[in-house]
């Protein structure tokens, strides 16, 4: 809300040396967000000048253009630029005669741009100045000519200061209004909470006497709202006043000009301006409809479906039965607070005004601006609610500024006023509330005085409980309960009496195991070298299938009703999809050596179940156990997963480094680091997967479980993501792993004798797993056995056909002795004794 200080000190003493910084703090102190300040961009001299006489003189261009002699101070007297009571300047404009007052610029003075004014030579001539237009000026964007004073009714004397003349010197101050004081949209309110900051002398302009408000009677006006919604009534208010015989020509006074233009609203003419005077002045909308052109009565209803409307942008709307409208006996004519129809515009011919002042549903005005994408300075105030007792007041006020300065004549026994009865209900505040909320020891007299000032009535209870009985004012809805009370106590008393106090934190046992083995497992990889990207869960139904599934054949997908991106509207199976579209980015832009990894929810429906539901509950009433357990059960089960990707380099080139491109080793190393961070142990045996190159895919299994895989990219779906290169990828089932981890890792001893190591060479069967041959070793060795590390896969001379020879590295330790070569042998031997028993394996001689 932009609030000129001229206007603003009308209905509250503000200090004449106040600046805008100053009004600005004032408010902030009271709880207004401080935005701007806005002041017209001109620097003097500006001045009063009158045309003494011109010649007008074509030129090869086609254009004609007028040699001025303007007089700009009195005869005998200095110029305010220095120079004499009579400059020549020359002007492109046709719309002047000899003998008018106009508005010049003198040679040292700045226009909005900034364009600054100096003496020029142009067209043959100096040019000592410039006649100025109002666009130029900054009071509209009319510029069919320089600004006539004649027009806007001002006869000022030569070498008057035009910036003070015009109002070119006024300043506004802009504050945010939060949603829920939709009063401080307009001068009266911010008048008012200036008032309460500094407890300067508030004037209300709404304080009229009634015998000067009533509208008189005999215009026909109805409402009918056969579907209220939420079961209130689309207008509670309607009041209808006629203005007679006006004159649309006449001017917009200056002042008036430069108020609307400061609050951020040009003009448009003397009677649209004076309806949004209005609205910024009082915060309630009106309309003016050409009476001449209405078509019997006004009836407020509810649209029907297939209806439509011209709406004063030119659009042709299609209406919703959920509308609220004004129509007359040809239809609609309006939609109700938020925009008149083409139909009974105001314009040049118009001659009789009705003026409509109304209180509207705040729901409803909020559903049709955003329906039709309509929003206006009407909605925006509808919306957020207006003081249901100022349209009276607020229509008197139209036809008064309209007789004044439209030529117009007040109809004031011709008129209508639908009314309800305004009931507040009072809230109960007990004693000692506001302190307890707040913090702060007020006392109950600080309480009372600070309700009363912003309008409340308080009365004491009578019973010895004490507390209060409050009525909000008309103008502040939202004062609901207790709680709203106790906040306005608090920001009139200053939010500067609230003590900086840290609340002791409630005590707990901190993090859930699955929620620290999930940060173990991140910071693992984030500690690995991995960059962890967070990517959004949406993807296609083809991305699903190839990555959420072994085989890739088509599994069920959960599809938004209202997705973000269209061509992704289905819910993820696999964080890869993901992973491959962050490495493509990343690819793209340079980036190609990359080691990414996400933990990440995916959605895994159960064939056959439909998931989702049409029942949506009511806002503001908490669901029952019944309606909590069927919207548990229209979402589908989620599983964190944790992926990672690796494609490019691990090593860049460098003197006398050879580049060290990613492999499925770095991938199993990935794994190795999760199932290290996870407390777990995990298998690795050779699979299967669609989206995945045959023979170098792993399957990972804890105790018997299968938890994930690994794998390289085949290289067309590679491709498919415009990755060159190897990519290596692994996903895992986080929260499956971290359930078979159990709650508690247990970290093994650590022995201070010295270990014993031995190889073994094993010649078996070329399809024989490696990962079951190292099981058979381990489970013979016995507890002996520290570590084994398979280092040599051999086919090839010496091993025959359809036979290959493993070769692994053992350690062993005791933990109270130092082992013998002899034990560390006979362990190594009763492992070679299990795998010839299971897979035939013989020692390599």
């Amino acid at each position: 809300m932009r609030v000129p200080l001229s206007w603003l000190r009308e209905y509250v003493d503000v200090p004449a040396d106040a600046s805008p910084e100053d009004v600005l703090a004032a408010l902030v102190r009271v709880g207004f967000e401080e935005e701007d300040v806005h002041r017209f961009e001109l620097q003097g001299p500006i001045v009063v000048g009158e045309v003494l006489e011109f010649v007008e003189e074509p030129q090869s261009n086609g254009k004609t253009i007028r040699w001025c002699q303007v007089r700009v101070a009195p005869d005998g007297e200095t110029a305010a630029d220095g120079g004499d009571a009579v400059h020549g300047i020359v002007c492109g404009a046709g719309n002047f005669f000899a003998g008018d007052k106009v508005v010049v610029t003198l040679p040292g003075a700045v226009l909005p741009g900034p364009f600054p004014i100096a003496a020029r030579k142009t067209y043959g001539h100096v040019s000592d100045g410039m006649i100025a237009s109002a666009r130029e000026l900054g009071l509209g964007e009319e510029h069919n000519g320089i600004l006539r004073l004649v027009e806007l009714g001002i006869d000022a004397p030569v070498g008057t200061d035009a910036i003070a003349l015009l109002g070119l010197d006024d300043v506004a101050v802009e504050i945010n209004v939060t949603p829920d004081r939709g009063y401080a949209l307009s001068v009266r309110g911010v008048a008012r909470e200036y008032s309460h900051s500094t407890g300067a002398t508030f004037r209300d302009p709404a304080e009229r006497p009634w015998e000067e408000l009533a509208p008189g009677s005999g215009f026909p006006v109805s409402a009918d709202d056969a579907a209220p919604i939420r079961g209130r009534a689309g207008v509670t208010e309607f009041v209808a006043r006629v203005v007679r015989d006006v004159d649309p020509t006449k001017p917009t006074p200056a002042w008036m000009i430069a108020r609307l233009s400061l609050a951020g609203i040009r003009s448009l003419g003397i009677l649209i301006d004076i309806t949004n005077y209005v609205m910024l002045e009082l915060g309630q909308p009106i309309h003016g409809y050409d009476l001449d052109k209405l078509q019997g009565g006004i009836t407020v209803r509810r649209a029907t479906a297939g209806e439509k409307l011209e709406t004063l942008d030119g659009k042709v709307r299609t209406l919703d039965p959920e509308d609220l409208l004004i129509t007359d006996e040809s239809g609609p004519i309006g939609l109700a607070g938020v925009m008149g129809g083409g139909t009974t515009e105001m314009g040049d011919s118009t001659r009789n005004v009705l003026i409509e002042a109304a209180t509207f549903d705040t729901v409803s005005i909020a559903r049709t601006a955003r329906r039709h994408k309509l929003p206006s300075e009407a909605s925006r105030r509808f919306e957020r609610g207006v003081d249901p007792l100022v349209p009276f007041v607020a229509a008197r006020r139209v036809a008064d500024l309209m007789v004044e300065y439209a030529g117009g004549t007040s109809d004031d026994a011709y008129g209508a006023a639908l009314f309800a009865e305004v009931f507040i209900p009072g809230i109960e505040l007990p004693p000692l509330f506001v302190q307890h909320l707040i913090g702060v020891d007020y006392t109950d007299g600080q309480i009372e005085a600070a309700l009363r000032l912003i309008g409340c009535d308080v009365v004491p209870n009578e019973d010895d409980a004490a507390g209060w009985q409050v009525i909000p004012p008309s103008w502040r809805p939202d004062l609901t309960d207790k709680w709203t009370l106790a906040e306005e106590v608090a920001r009139i008393e200053g939010y500067d009496r609230i003590p900086s106090v840290l609340p002791l934190p409630p005590s707990g046992r901190g993090l859930t195991p699955a929620q620290q083995g999930r940060r173990r497992v991140a910071n693992a990889l984030a500690a690995a070298g991995y960059v962890e990207t967070p990517s959004f869960g949406f993807t296609t139904e083809e991305q699903n299938d190839l990555h959420g599934s072994a085989s890739g054949e088509h599994l069920p997908s959960v599809k938004l009703a209202n997705a973000l991106d269209g061509q992704a509207p289905f819910l993820r199976r696999s964080l890869l999809p993901g992973l491959l579209q962050v490495a493509h980015r990343n690819v793209s832009r340079g980036f190609t050596d990359v080691a990414l990894f996400e933990t990440g929810v995916v959605f895994l429906p159960k064939p056959g179940v439909r998931y989702g539901t049409s029942f949506v509950p009511p806002l503001a009433v908490r669901p029952d156990a019944a309606t909590l357990a069927e919207l548990d059960a229209s979402i589908p089960p989620q599983h964190r997963h944790v992926a990672v990707l690796l494609t490019g380099t691990l090593v860049p080139k460098q003197p006398g480094v050879a580049p060290v491109t990613a492999e499925l080793s770095d991938g199993l190393d990935a794994v190795r680091t999760i199932a290290s961070a996870a407390g777990v142990t995990i298998e690795v045996t050779q699979g299967e997967r669609a989206a995945l190159h045959p023979g170098r895919t792993g399957v990972l299994s804890v105790g018997g479980t299968e938890v994930g895989y690994v794998g390289e990219l085949l290289p067309a779906v590679a491709a498919a993501s415009d990755l060159p290169g190897r990519v290596i990828v692994a996903e895992l089932d986080l929260d499956l792993v971290l359930s078979l981890a159990g709650e508690k890792v247990v970290a093994a001893s650590l022995s201070g004798f010295p270990a014993a190591t031995q190889d073994v060479s094993l010649v078996l069967g070329a399809d024989v797993p490696a990962s079951e041959v190292r099981a058979a070793l381990v489970e013979g060795a016995g507890e002996l056995l520290e570590s084994l590390r398979l280092v040599d896969d051999y086919r090839g001379q010496g091993v025959p056909d359809g036979r290959k020879s493993l070769t692994f590295a053992l350690r062993f330790r005791a933990p109270d002795r130092t082992l013998t070569a002899a034990e560390a042998s006979e362990a190594k031997l009763a492992g070679v004794a299990v795998a010839a028993e299971r897979f035939g394996a013989t020692l390599r001689e």
